[in-house]
């Protein structure tokens, strides 16, 4: 699969030696290289394990970050290519990394371009990377095209790390939780039936459903596990379909909260995402193209994909985007305005950076109230559990009087 420079896709077969004989090809066509496939050589099971594991061959965005920070430094204090290659496979403290620099470098002394070289390890470099380095070199601006994929990633990095260490100590309270939880039933729980066998009194309703309960999980809970993996299997390979996964994803959109979230995200890496091309020199059909793929919802990608259609066509950028109803007011408005004053990529970047921050304080909202909701909630379901133990024992005194 290739994208050709006014942002259409391509597929076909290409008779080479290898990806990078079709990589150099493509390029002197002035298209660009998105993946390759190899003709007959696995079959349908192969293909689907290698699609899994190539998951495990890319590097964590912090990685690509730190990478491209240093790359960009060293090429504005005036180094070349190869020896800023040179340095960082030396210094670098990654093996994976170590490895990918050591291709990249040894695919640029052979001849090709940075971007070209990028475009062979398509499970490490995004095509918005290779295509905004494809630009810094084509303008002759590689060392700031660089810093501003830097900036990029390095902004996403802290997002991300943001969110998984808010996530910690809830994460940490549910599963302290359901330890307690099925500690009472599994072992607290079943003390009383032997006392209660040796009264001769039969254990009250509630406290038989949850010693059930209890035997359920400490004979079979293994099986249930299982069981519920298999079962998030099957949902995740069902929403790989594209109809059910835009299904599911019309269906989070109208959950109060999570519903403006998505759409907030996704208009933040829309805004990012093109604005970072734009200023890099990219064309706007190609940058909504690129775009295109940088979004994880389908509905905001066919948006997109419609919008770019009708800005080829001559429409205007905010208009095509309103259109579809599912991007903020205020990233419409901001685009609008760049569109008028002739500032398109600044306007797109002070958006992704307003919706960054909406995205910040909503999710840091959402994490503050979900701890004492988990609490709540947990200590209901404890409350619960030691409550069907006091009607027992209760039961007991009643027996005994």
């Amino acid at each position: 699969m290739a994208v050709d420079a006014a942002g259409k896709r391509l597929n076909g077969i290409i008779a080479a030696a290898s990806a990078t004989a079709v990589a150099e090809r493509l390029h002197r066509q002035n298209c660009f290289l998105l993946c390759t496939d190899e003709v007959g050589k696995n079959g349908r099971i192969a293909q689907f394990l290698n699609a899994d594991i190539a998951l495990r061959r890319g590097l964590a965005k912090g990685a690509i970050a730190h990478v491209t920070r240093e790359l960009s430094v060293m090429l504005e204090a005036g180094q070349d290519i190869d020896h800023a290659l040179r340095f960082l496979v030396e210094t670098s403290d990654n093996k994976r990394a170590t490895g990918t620099l050591e291709e990249l470098r040894d695919s640029v002394r052979g001849g090709k371009s940075l971007a070209a070289s990028l475009a062979e390890h398509p499970h490490v470099f995004s095509r918005l990377y290779v295509s905004l380095i494809h630009a810094g070199e084509a303008g002759g601006k590689l060392a700031q095209s660089l810093s501003h994929l830097a900036d990029l990633l390095e902004r996403e990095a802290r997002l991300a790390a943001t969110i998984q260490s808010a996530l910690v100590y809830p994460a940490i309270l549910v599963v302290a939780s359901l330890g307690t939880i099925v500690l009472l039933l599994t072992y607290v729980l079943p003390q009383f039936t032997s006392i209660f066998a040796q009264a001769g009194a039969q254990l009250p309703t509630p406290t038989r459903v949850l010693i059930g309960i209890g035997d359920l999980v400490r004979n079979d809970g293994l099986l249930i596990l299982l069981g519920l993996l298999g079962l998030c299997l099957i949902v995740v390979r069902a929403l790989r379909e594209p109809h059910r996964r835009m299904a599911a994803e019309r269906g989070l959109l109208y959950i109060p909260i999570v519903g403006p979230l998505i759409r907030r995200v996704q208009a933040a890496r829309l805004a990012r995402t093109l604005g970072t091309l734009l200023r890099n020199g990219v064309g706007l059909v190609l940058a909504l193209a690129i775009a295109r793929d940088v979004l994880g919802n389908l509905t905001a990608a066919k948006l997109v994909e419609a919008a770019a259609s009708e800005v080829k066509a001559g429409a205007r950028l905010a208009a095509a985007l309103a259109a579809g109803g599912f991007f903020p007011v205020q990233t419409i408005h901001l685009l609008r305005l760049g569109e008028e004053t002739g500032r398109l990529a600044d306007m797109a970047l002070r958006a992704a950076d307003i919706h960054d921050e909406q995205v910040h304080h909503t999710v840091s909202r959402l994490v503050t109230l979900l701890v004492p909701f988990i609490t709540v909630v947990m200590g209901l379901v404890v409350a619960g559990i030691v409550g069907s133990l006091l009607v027992a024992m209760l039961s007991l005194n009643d027996l005994a009087l």
